[in-house]
């Protein structure tokens, strides 16, 4: 009778146990569906205006009231601004979703795999720029500047929520430049940040490589992109 009893509560807390497991995996997959919402409709908005007139005459009045001559690099500098808080919060103590050889791997696979669709269908499209050269759709600084921020805002959404979301306020000023540069239509840069934003989502949600961090069960030892300028590497650090 004990044993029969023992089954009957080893099978209860076994299906107990995995529902659980379905409630969190329905709960995984309905946050990445409603984050999916807005960088689908980004990518949606970019095809549908893709090559139109109003674009054509968003850019025309673009450049008509901030002049032909106008070019500015911030946009080459704010692509990189979400990372650098990434670390910088890091650096600071800030407590984070991951461990930070975990934010780099992730960072690292988004942008290598965010990057591979972007320059694809570059060539696959061949879209002329505003300026007339070539490769325009979609932005490479965009999608990469919004792929950076949703690494930031993976990251730190659930303990500093307004410095998490920062990051898209310099991917947005990164779209947004390009545009006053002459160097890309609307429609590269919205698809640009849906590409960035979903391939980011998709990363954090299936966490390739997730086990792989050797350097988990140690606090001495600190690893970090190094931008300046036009110079990029990696700092290291070893406390002994």
């Amino acid at each position: 009778m004990k044993f029969s009893y023992l089954l009957v509560c080893l099978a209860i807390l076994s299906q107990s146990s995995l529902a659980d497991g379905q409630v969190q995996d329905s709960l995984r997959s309905g946050k990445l569906i409603c984050r999916s919402v807005v960088p689908t409709v980004f990518i949606g908005a970019g095809i549908v205006i893709n090559g139109s007139q109003f674009e054509k005459n968003l850019q025309q009045n673009i450049v008509s009231r901030v002049g032909d001559d106008f070019n500015s690099d911030i946009d080459d500098y704010f692509q990189y601004a979400p990372i650098a808080e990434l670390y910088l919060a890091d650096m600071m103590g800030v407590k984070s979703k991951n461990h930070w050889f975990d934010q780099t791997k992730y960072l690292a696979i988004s942008n290598l795999i965010t990057a591979g669709i972007t320059q694809g269908l570059k060539y696959i499209t061949l879209k002329e720029r505003p300026s007339g050269a070539p490769y325009a759709f979609p932005s490479g600084h965009t999608s990469f500047a919004f792929d950076n921020a949703t690494v930031l805002f993976n990251e730190f959404y659930e303990t500093a929520p307004v410095f998490a979301v920062s990051g898209y306020a310099f991917a947005t000023t990164t779209g947004i430049f390009r545009m006053l540069n002459n160097k890309h239509w609307l429609s590269d840069v919205l698809v640009g940040a849906g590409i960035g934003m979903l391939v980011t989502e998709l990363v954090y949600y299936f966490e390739p490589l997730k086990s792989f961090n050797p350097f988990l069960k140690s606090d001495a030892i600190s690893f970090y992109p190094s931008i300046t300028g036009q110079s990029y590497g990696f700092y290291f650090s070893w406390k002994i």
